[in-house]
């Protein structure tokens, strides 16, 4: 008998993270909206060791986030230890004004339980989302299993449970109202990584048929987002686009339905963990590195305290 995990075969979070078009779509779309929030974005992308390399975190944070939901006890023990080490020193304030509610000198920290509520939040609406879209709709049932195995997701990295609503409903009804508040604000490097994160910008030219599997994922990407999230960026999205949008997630989701009728080639990818194609993604963007290229080109490789400490500098000379 095989060691059990901390979420049963049997529960929502396992069957809704073990199918593939979940596990490879949620945790870039979550980082897509989640960048509107400027404590979470700054805080990340002013704390991590992959500034330039954030297709490699994306990969590690995919791994670590599979191992607590689909592995073992002992796998995810480790993944939450490891992730606690990194979480321990995480902790600053908004160098600049990000919008009227994040004034400069706000403070942000890993373990602030807000920001830990927040971080799940995303996390746990891009999951509902891709699943809604791409394998077929919840029960209200299954909604509130899921809801609240990602209350226990967020718990086992720290978050205490009274840092999130008591229920799906109450989670939705808060959730959706902050996303229509005046709270969102882009910074304009998130506006830039998100822009790369969904597809709206790409580095680099891609040849057939990989590019048409990219393109097919960040149209997936792309059209789950809120419309307001969609203006935030700039992005187009005409009727082409919602056309092409729902035929394709309407083909994604036959498979899942029809399973039967799936050759079973392709039926036997439906399933699983995603974390072997993270690690392709991850080692292209190494390779990229290898040879001097960025994974998003424009993207300032300095934390904006090494950007602006030669102006601090000069002007405690002056």
């Amino acid at each position: 008998m095989s060691e059990p995990g901390y979420f049963s075969d049997h529960s929502m979070a396992r069957r809704v993270m073990r199918k593939r078009a979940v596990g490879l779509t949620y945790g870039q779309r979550a980082l897509v909206v989640g960048a509107v929030h400027p404590l979470l974005y700054v805080g990340t992308a002013e704390n991590t060791a992959h500034r330039m390399t954030p297709y490699t975190r994306l990969a590690l944070t995919g791994h670590l986030f599979e191992a607590v939901f689909l592995g073992t006890k002992t796998e995810a023990d480790r993944a939450l230890e490891f992730t606690k080490k990194k979480h321990a020193g995480v902790s600053g304030a908004l160098p600049e004004d990000a919008g009227a509610h994040h004034p400069a000198g706000t403070g942000y920290s890993a373990l602030d339980p807000h920001l830990m509520y927040m971080t799940m939040a995303f996390t746990f609406d891009s999951a509902e989302v891709m699943y809604d879209l791409l394998v077929r709709p919840m029960t209200d049932g299954e909604r509130e299993g899921l809801y609240q195995d990602y209350v226990r997701w967020g718990e086992l990295f720290g978050m205490p449970t009274s840092a999130a609503p008591g229920s799906y409903r109450e989670f939705r009804a808060s959730f959706d109202t902050y996303l229509a508040s005046d709270e969102l604000f882009l910074t304009d490097e998130a506006c830039l990584v998100g822009s790369y994160l969904a597809g709206q910008r790409v580095p680099y030219p891609q040849r057939m048929p990989m590019r048409q599997v990219t393109s097919a994922f960040f149209l997936l990407v792309q059209g789950s987002l809120p419309p307001r999230i969609r203006r935030m960026y700039g992005m187009r999205w005409g009727t082409a686009e919602q056309i092409a949008y729902r035929a394709l997630a309407q083909a994604v989701r036959t498979a899942h339905v029809a399973t039967p009728l799936t050759p079973p080639v392709l039926r036997e990818t439906l399933a699983g963990p995603s974390a072997p194609v993270y690690k392709l993604v991850s080692r292209r963007e190494q390779e990229l590195a290898a040879k001097g290229r960025p994974s998003m080109p424009g993207v300032d490789p300095r934390s904006w305290v090494e950007r602006n400490s030669g102006e601090q500098r000069r002007a405690a000379v002056r």
